[in-house]
């Protein structure tokens, strides 16, 4: 089997700065991915999407390219396509690749799972027709495939983002209907100090918001009871906003309403978490280094905590240093040499945070949906199923399992799990810390017999 000085999972902006790092400093690495290309999510096929869609995607996103160029000149292994399902005592990761299993071992391991986009689970959701605005960007992204006939639906900044994308290809959404109220404002104001030490951010979101305001998409605020109707597929949106009932006929939806660390790998090898109660998730516990409670084990990038693809960099990048220093490759003093302009890059780019997450709070009836509402799709449980198992005792997500089978579908909890502990501490009279969540064991992500079977022997891990 072949064994890596460090391995780490995940090829977004975290995990390519990490890898790069690190091998500048000695260390072998290796890098797992399921993508067949680097970048992440943020950065999603970045290579070819600049080439062919880089006027639409923004400058930003082409800043994607100097970490796939610093990662193709490096030495680190990129293993691409693989799928990590298993991380077990001593670091023997196991992964399918090619429709065959393989493992690899390591010394120290670097999760750079990044974010999930946080589900959204509004009457009429599991519609066709109705995506994530992040699945439609993905669409964009890869392929060039631009939804017609959109109504956004939510709060946060990537709406705007994925607007003002939509109006440059010339397929401007038909409105954004937007959950943020004009009190979410009023709040996030006490955070504004740090808003103007971010004024960089500011100021892309105000151009955002320019260029959708030029296209006369139409913006709808402090939106609630929202629902999606359609006779087997979405077709109309319906919500209160300004006092008034209102409809929008469509023919897709894109709901979006905030990203949460993937903690799924983190917990799988019994890494600490705490509810935040400003992001309204769980998070693992690290320090500034991205170390955790497990001995070897570091976390980098949004899957730490929700800061963006810039404070992602910045964090892989620390998290090496450190893995670099502990492994004799790097004197303390030079790693805090190297890391200082490093901290307080991240210091700036993370002061505008709390006027984000103030002023864009995830939509509260979508946290706690109503009772016929669909919020474990994979098992089709509802919220009112979650409900009535707190009223026979249910006291956390493991418990509900019994009841009802939510989180034990090919997601594995991944999209209902942080609704199921929302519904039971509120049924409960409970905190989210003390509900928990549910236990993850591997495999974490689906993997067949047939590619167990074929797994491949250490010599040929080796040989590769």
């Amino acid at each position: 089997m072949k064994r890596s000085d460090l391995v780490i999972i995940g090829a977004g902006p975290a995990g390519m700065a990490a890898a790069t790092t690190a091998a500048e400093h000695g260390l072998s690495v290796t890098l797992l991915d399921e993508q067949s290309r680097p970048g992440g999510q943020i950065y999603r096929d970045v290579d070819r999407a600049v080439e062919k869609r880089g006027g639409i995607l923004g400058p930003d996103f082409g800043h994607g390219r100097t970490l796939t160029r610093a990662l193709r000149e490096s030495a680190v292994e990129h293993v691409t396509g693989a799928v990590v399902w298993s991380i077990e005592d001593g670091f023997r990761i196991s992964y399918t690749k090619g429709g065959r299993a393989a493992q690899v071992a390591a010394d120290r391991i670097l999760l750079a799972t990044g974010a999930l986009e946080r589900p959204m689970p509004v009457p009429g959701w599991t519609l066709p027709g109705v995506m994530t605005a992040g699945a439609a960007q993905i669409l964009l992204k890869q392929s060039g495939v631009i939804a017609r006939r959109a109504v956004l639906v939510g709060s946060g900044p990537l709406l705007y983002l994925i607007a003002a994308q939509m109006v440059r290809a010339g397929t401007p959404p038909l409105a954004l209907v937007e959950t943020q109220s004009r009190a979410d404002l009023r709040r996030a104001a006490r955070h504004a100090g740090g808003a103007l030490r971010g004024w960089p951010y500011l100021a892309k979101g105000l151009k955002l918001m320019a260029e959708i305001a030029r296209a006369r998409v139409p913006r709808f605020t402090g939106a609630t009871d929202i629902a999606i109707e359609g006779a087997g597929r979405a077709e109309t949106v319906s919500f209160r906003s300004g006092g008034k009932s209102r409809r929008l006929v469509c023919d897709t939806v894109l709901l979006h309403h905030g990203v949460v660390p993937n903690t799924q790998a983190a917990r799988s090898i019994g890494v600490a978490h705490r509810w935040n109660a400003t992001q309204a998730a769980f998070s693992p516990v690290v320090d500034r280094w991205g170390i955790t409670g497990v001995e070897g084990v570091y976390i980098a990038g949004d899957g730490a905590g929700i800061g963006g693809a810039e404070v992602a960099e910045v964090a892989g990048r620390l998290a090496s240093l450190q893995i670099a220093a502990e492994a004799g490759r790097l004197s303390e003093a030079e790693r805090d040499r190297l890391a200082a302009p490093l901290f307080r890059k991240k210091a700036r780019d993370m002061a505008i945070r709390p006027f984000l997450d103030a002023a864009f709070p995830p939509a509260t009836e979508a946290l706690l949906p109503e009772d016929k509402t669909i919020i474990c799709r994979c098992e089709e449980v509802t919220a009112g199923d979650i409900r009535r198992y707190a009223q026979m005792g249910s006291l956390g997500p493991n418990q509900t399992k019994a009841f009802g089978r939510p989180g034990m579908g090919p997601c594995q909890g991944r999209y209902c799990g942080l609704t199921v502990t929302a519904i039971l501490s509120e049924a409960n009279g409970q905190t989210p810390d003390e509900t928990g969540y549910f236990r993850i064991r591997p495999p974490l992500k689906p993997v067949t017999l047939g590619e167990l079977a074929a797994m491949e022997t250490p010599q040929q891990d080796a040989a590769e």
